[in-house]
């Protein structure tokens, strides 16, 4: 039987996963995870059952993520997270990063609704849940300064298809479990890539800049 966490506990196994979280942020966590657990038993949310697993193999990725856009010299005002499903890797990512408006963007209404409790139960702020597909987001919601995609799409595709809803020189960013391969992609410039490990295995970030140029950086960690 899967058990909620405690604050503590989150915070323990974080610490041992090589991240310190404040009181704050392993609370939420806790409260995350635990809502994901038992609505998880019967909607079958992510393949992990354990809070346990959980943190390590789906939740780590978001503090990554969340250090690699707080390092951006120019913050979004409003981020745009498609196929949000569970509200990974969104809801933990606003528990370490809150710059801007944050939109999970889900067209099942079942996954939706568990975002929205998620989002009330954890007072995330600045942070909404779209249910809706991305192709019906409406005008006010076509301007994004970033686009944040874990497997919604593969990413050329993903790339191709969002054009239309970034404002100029909008971000675009891809997480994905394989290296990227080498060419360029017509109309966008690869601003940053790093990889980091889950569970002994490379994850990586890349982010996409509309209308740029070149490599900026890219990172290990």
């Amino acid at each position: 039987m899967n058990h909620s966490p405690t604050a503590a506990a989150v915070s323990l196994l974080a610490r041992n996963l090589g991240r310190v979280l404040a009181a704050d942020e392993a609370g939420l966590l806790s409260a995350y995870l635990g809502l994901l657990v038992k609505w998880n038993a019967r909607m079958n949310l992510v393949g992990p059952t354990s809070w346990q697993q959980m943190l390590e193999t789906l939740v780590q990725d978001s503090w990554h993520l969340a250090d690699l856009l707080a390092g951006l010299p120019a913050q979004p005002g409003e981020t745009l997270d498609l196929g949000a499903g569970a509200g990974l890797p969104g809801i933990p990512l606003r528990v370490f990063w809150r710059s801007g408006d944050y939109f999970l963007v889900e067209p099942r209404q079942k996954r939706a609704i568990f975002m929205e409790q998620a989002v009330m139960v954890m007072k995330l702020p600045r942070t909404r849940v779209l249910c809706c597909r991305m192709e019906a987001l409406p005008p006010a919601r076509r301007r994004a300064d970033l686009i944040v995609s874990r497997a919604f799409k593969p990413w050329r595709a993903l790339l191709e298809e969002v054009r239309g809803l970034l404002g100029p020189g909008g971000r675009v960013l891809v997480m994905s479990n394989e290296a990227l391969p080498a060419g360029e992609v017509d109309g966008y410039g690869l601003e940053l890539a790093r990889d980091y490990a889950v569970a002994g295995r490379k994850r990586f970030l890349w982010l996409f800049v509309l209308g740029g140029k070149g490599l900026g950086e890219v990172g290990h960690e």
